[in-house]
């Protein structure tokens, strides 16, 4: 069995400081690299179906190229991921106003999001896993939300090839909390693209989304839509220009950029929100998460990844239709999103 945990120097972070890298290792290859810095998801390496071990994140593998990261590879989002429309929300009373870096929206927690932040990190080693805890406090006004927010984000990559994200958090004022984690996959490398890939997402129902990106309030049935992905389906046969041309919402978002509304009932367990595999590797991957969403987002062309993140509802607070992303004092913030990856 091979170390399963390592860590490097990694870079200077823009104040000059050390960012460190940490690798986690299973006996089969699999290979996950986490930073002190964003609490990035660096690199992700597995098996095809032959055991060639190859890379299937798209991002670069330099430090100081996360610097500026408006498109969040490879990190942790919040404290709200998605868009808050306009900038803006009302709770309590009290409207709050955040940094409009998405045209007219807030999205991914404003320019110095969690994905621009250094955490506090601590490894560890158990007979059957590795693994980061990420910490860090949110000061009350960062990016405009109010209260001091604590977070913990546990990596743990497991034996049986199976990445664990395990998101907490607590505040000590009303805020709102909505974390995901912003890996853009490519099962097959990332000098490929996406389209041979099939997409299954367990959802009936998906949110439909005006000019810029924001949800319009809607929950729209999937049936008889090119959102219907609840069987597996190739994602190149959705994302044709005559596809995308016959449908508004393809169109507006030039392929997937939408949050599906998961098909289940809320549980502390994580339960199936999606599966991928990609034929001419073999790969495959298996999400799994407590969360209520998954947007799934296919890149504005030409497709060279497939982003898969699990969280609550965009504009959440200014939709009062969707599930709440508020967290009060005294209550605990709990997500939990599993990715299995194997070959076949």
């Amino acid at each position: 069995m091979p170390d399963r945990l390592s860590a490097e120097s990694w870079g200077l972070l823009p104040d000059g400081s050390p960012a460190t890298l940490f690798t986690l290792r299973t006996a089969r290859g699999t290979t996950v690299q986490v930073s002190d810095f964003g609490a990035l998801l660096v690199s992700i390496q597995t098996e095809d179906r032959d055991g060639a071990v190859a890379e299937i994140t798209r991002g670069t593998r330099r430090c100081a190229d996360y610097h500026h990261n408006p498109a969040c590879f490879g990190a942790l989002v919040g404290r709200v991921a998605n868009r808050i429309g306009h900038g803006h929300f009302t709770l309590d009373g009290q409207t709050h106003y955040l940094v409009c870096n998405n045209g007219p929206h807030h999205i991914h927690g404003g320019t110095q999001g969690f994905h621009q932040q250094r955490w506090n990190a601590e490894p560890f080693e158990t007979s059957t896993s590795s693994g980061v805890v990420l910490t860090r406090t949110s000061p009350d006004g960062e990016e405009g939300y109010p209260g001091t927010l604590a977070i913990r984000a546990t990596y743990t990559l497991a034996d049986d090839d199976a990445l664990t994200l395990d998101l907490r958090a607590t505040t000590d004022a009303p805020t709102l909390v909505n974390l995901t984690q912003h890996t853009y996959f490519n099962l097959d490398g990332p000098d490929a693209d996406v389209l041979d890939h099939h997409l299954a997402v367990r959802a009936d129902a998906y949110l439909p989304t005006d000019a810029t990106g924001l949800p319009t309030g809607e929950v729209c049935s999937v049936d008889g839509s090119p959102f219907d992905l609840r069987a597996a389906t190739r994602l190149g046969d959705r994302l044709t220009a005559e596809v995308i041309a016959a449908d508004a919402q393809l169109t507006l978002a030039h392929g997937y950029d939408h949050n599906f509304v998961l098909a289940m009932a809320p549980s502390e367990t994580p339960q199936l929100a999606a599966t991928v595999t990609a034929p001419t590797s073999g790969r495959t991957l298996t999400v799994w998460t407590t969360e209520p969403g998954i947007q799934v987002f296919t890149g504005h062309g030409p497709h060279q990844a497939l982003a898969l993140e699990t969280q609550h509802f965009p504009d959440a607070p200014n939709q009062p239709g969707f599930p709440s992303i508020v967290l009060r004092p005294g209550e605990a913030f709990a997500s939990k999103t599993r990715f299995e990856f194997g070959a076949r």
